[in-house]
């Protein structure tokens, strides 16, 4: 399918937070292992009533700067967020209202963690094929902050706050070239937040913090994630996803320009790499500067990877996220 992503930009908030501040505020923490674990040496968190949506119209706001584009160019809004501002309505109409969108400009929103992207990409493509819209606004943003426990080290230390705009139209010279999406459901109480739905909703009980055997401390209003868990499953899964997604297009590893992973941790990458026996100067990581930052990883990755000229127009991409569901996606495209 023709996809062109014209323009990425993306916005941190605040000013990067490092570790030997989260070691200042948590002696206890032993941050030698945290960083050899995760990769992470800084990460941005969102302030006191900041949220995905303010960190996705900054993001915009850079876009439109550039005169790459302007609002009124705009046929369509899909946003990625798992911390959305209300529970209805969507953040998308947000950025509609903000940018005093016209009516026939579609919003909505969708709700995936670290796939988000890979997903994202392939709704796109789909609508712009059909001749459904043109030059759509795909926003992946989210404050995981706000479901994180002070006390709970494996999440406080790897994930950061952040939002990103990609602009994605039918130009002549990308391609979405294919793309796996997989889930398996009854995993989903790997990762997931317990309360704050309608099966559960917040009370004085969901609130109550309790201390795992590993020292973490978190309530069920806050993020769980089975860290063993979740990385055994990345490695049974992802490997065999790429190497389908290569051989159904008659591709190899060889044939791929560079490779670039959802930047879930260091240890996850590298057990990647492994796994797929790729060549690390093909594989383009930046965790250690963001953090994990969920659906808007790759999109950070693959901005920072174009201004710093390690990828360029024409490039064959393969492009994998996985997390929440759980769900793994990865798509191959011509840049």
């Amino acid at each position: 399918m023709n996809l062109t992503i014209e323009a990425i930009e993306y916005y941190l908030p605040g000013a990067p937070v490092t570790n030997a501040e989260m070691a200042s505020e948590n002696p206890e923490w032993d941050m030698a292992k945290v960083e050899s674990k995760t990769g992470v040496y800084t990460r941005y968190i969102a302030s006191q009533g900041e949220t995905a949506f303010d960190l996705g119209i900054k993001a915009c706001e850079k876009l439109f700067a550039s005169n790459k584009v302007t609002p009124g160019d705009i046929g369509g809004i899909i946003f990625c967020t798992q911390s959305p501002d209300y529970i209805m309505p969507s953040n998308a109409f947000l950025v509609h209202e903000h940018f005093s969108m016209p009516s026939n400009v579609f919003a909505f929103d969708y709700n995936l963690a670290c796939s988000g992207y890979v997903y994202g990409l392939a709704i796109a493509a789909s609508m712009l094929n059909t001749g459904l819209s043109k030059n759509i606004l795909l926003i992946n943003g989210d404050t995981y902050s706000r479901f994180i426990n002070p006390g709970d080290r494996s999440t406080k230390s790897l994930f950061g706050d952040a939002a990103t705009v990609s602009l994605l139209g039918v130009g002549p010279s990308g391609e979405l070239i294919d793309v796996i999406l997989q889930s398996s459901g009854k995993d989903y109480k790997s990762f997931y937040v317990p309360a704050g739905g309608c099966r559960i909703p917040f009370s004085q009980q969901t609130a109550e913090e309790e201390k795992d055997e590993s020292g973490n401390i978190r309530s069920l209003n806050d993020i769980y994630m089975n860290g063993f868990g979740v990385w055994k499953f990345i490695g049974e899964t992802v490997p065999a996803q790429i190497k389908e997604l290569l051989k159904r297009n008659d591709l190899s590893k060889d044939d791929i320009d560079c490779f670039i992973f959802h930047q879930a941790s260091k240890l996850t990458l590298d057990s990647l790499l492994n796994a797929l026996k790729l060549d690390k100067e093909k594989v383009y990581m930046n965790m250690d500067k963001v953090g994990n930052t969920v659906s808007a990883s790759i999109p950070i990755a693959l901005k920072d990877a174009w201004d710093e000229g390690k990828i360029k127009r024409g490039d064959r991409i393969l492009l994998s996220g996985f997390g929440v569901g759980l769900s793994w996606a990865s798509a191959i495209i011509k840049f």
